[in-house]
């Protein structure tokens, strides 16, 4: 495989190694797999040009030299290749992410999702408990179409618009910076090239009715359960949050205050430790 376009890479990513593997659905996924131990998976969200790199820039260095971190892109995002017949919706990011670990040959594995990563995480954990150690998911997703939602289901590929999006996500708008716009952008162009954008905006705001998480399963769950929030996250509510904690018995949950959507990013440093200490209480 030829190296990455480095435009899709945060200055952060651009020492780790672009790997690909090919599954036997024949998508050819993209993904960084760095450190060792327990592996942890991270699911990314759903917005124009997200990617492992542009979710997960200020994450997977530093966890990477606590655990064996791999961060994918899933099918109709980032670069991985998919062929021209797929399907996609919730399921579909399930089944990759299983197929994903079969061809890596991990059994079992933690997931680390944000918003679309973490409502797949939980439909992972629903339909395949039995290779989930446990979830830490963030703003899950698949809440009720709000305005933040709806206008995240009409995406603006212009960097004007990606910049807009984005600024929803934080409530530090100076960490939207140009460098961070233009990896969207790039990646948003490629979406658009390839005609994926819409058939997976269509999916996922079809799954948001037709396969909302299901609680009287979740309320069944065994796993450890590790619910992060951002305090004034504008694109999923609270609420969601606290749904899932009432509903998922071995559940805990951490709330960023000054944090909207993004707290893998705006507290950085903070989440980062908070999972380190979660992940290492649990092997305890």
């Amino acid at each position: 495989m030829t190296a990455s376009i480095p435009n899709f890479k945060t200055p952060e990513f651009f020492g780790l190694e672009d790997k690909w593997i090919e599954t036997d659905s024949g998508e050819l996924t993209h993904y960084y797999d760095i450190g060792k131990g327990t592996p942890v998976l991270f699911l990314h969200g759903s917005g124009t040009g997200v990617s492992a790199s542009a979710n997960w820039w200020k994450n997977l260095p530093a966890l990477g030299k606590e655990v064996r971190a791999i961060a994918f892109d899933f099918i109709g995002y980032g670069e991985t290749v998919t062929p021209a017949d797929i399907k996609y919706g919730i399921r579909e990011w399930v089944n990759h992410t299983i197929r994903l670990m079969d061809a890596l040959d991990i059994e079992k594995t933690w997931l680390v999702g944000n918003s679309l990563g973490g409502w797949v995480g939980f439909q992972m954990a629903i339909d395949h408990p039995e290779r989930l150690h446990g979830i830490i998911s963030m703003g899950t997703g698949g809440a009720k179409l709000n305005k933040a939602l709806a206008a995240h289901s009409k995406p603006d590929v212009s960097k004007a618009g990606i910049r807009r999006g984005l600024e929803m996500m934080v409530t530090d708008k100076s960490l939207v910076n140009d460098t961070l716009v233009d990896i969207r952008y790039a990646a948003a162009l490629k979406d658009e090239a390839e005609e994926r954008l819409i058939p997976v905006v269509t999916a996922r705001d079809r799954d948001r009715d037709a396969l909302p998480l299901d609680l009287e399963k979740l309320s069944q769950l065994t796993m450890p359960i590790l619910l992060i929030h951002g305090k004034d996250d504008k694109v999923i509510p609270l609420t969601r949050t606290w749904e899932l904690l009432t509903t998922i018995p071995d559940s805990e949950a951490h709330i960023f205050s000054g944090c909207g959507h993004w707290s893998q990013i705006e507290r950085a440093d903070d989440f980062n430790q908070l999972i380190t200490h979660y992940l290492a209480g649990q092997k305890a």
